[in-house]
């Protein structure tokens, strides 16, 4: 087993805790929409095995996919960087302590945009 500081510093390690937010997001926006993944699909205007895809963790995420699926289902994307050292810190396996932001999180659309220039 990956000690917590081994694991951390895999790409595939981030790419599918990215992976497991996207789904939890768009399983919960398409239960509280009371919609189907084929439904869902035609409103996003791709193939509904696009969609199966993404549910099931099969499709790496450009970044403009990933903006589009956010916006899609209501949700802005907000990604922040910590310096390595402070995650493999951590004295426990859970990435999304409140110390630490998780990279995937993900922020309601009604939040003020703090981006450049504001």
């Amino acid at each position: 087993m990956l000690k917590h500081e081994d694991l951390v510093t895999k790409p595939e390690y981030w790419l599918e805790t990215i992976q497991n937010e996207i789904f939890s997001q768009v399983t919960a926006y398409l239960k509280d929409n009371k919609i189907t993944q084929s439904q869902f699909a035609e409103q996003l205007g791709v193939s509904k095995g696009y969609v199966s895809q993404v549910m099931k963790g099969e499709f790496n995420y450009t970044l403009k996919k990933l903006i589009e699926l956010s916006l899609a289902i209501g949700k802005a994307p907000v990604i922040g960087f910590k310096p390595l050292p402070e995650i493999v810190q951590t004295k426990n396996d859970d990435i999304s302590s409140p110390e630490i932001p998780p990279l995937n999180q993900v922020a309601e659309a009604s939040e003020n945009y703090k981006g450049i220039g504001k």
